[in-house]
């Protein structure tokens, strides 16, 4: 029984100075990642990325406006979206 409660004592003061360590690290994370992000070369080069972001993105989405309107007509046997029948709806 004493090897027990000795055993529950060491584990609840590791817990507790493990979560005080633990919160200092994670504060000093936070501090230096807060920085980071409010640094203005940071900032400039994340605006860039999110413009070239966009670009690219708004060319694929062009891309793939293209090609959505061949796709159909190179599937063999593939019924144009009008004609297909829907999922659960059974002619008749």
């Amino acid at each position: 029984m004493k090897a027990r409660t000795m055993f529950m004592a060491g584990a609840a003061l590791g817990y507790v100075l493990g979560t005080k360590a633990g919160r200092e690290r994670y504060e000093q994370i936070k501090r230096l990642s807060q920085q980071v992000s409010d640094n203005p070369n940071v900032q400039e080069a994340a605006g860039k990325l999110r413009a070239k972001g966009e670009e690219f993105a708004g060319a694929a989405r062009d891309k793939a406006g293209h090609l959505k309107e061949r796709v159909p007509e190179q599937i063999p046997g593939r019924k144009p979206a009008g004609e297909r029948e829907q999922p659960g709806v059974y002619p008749g």
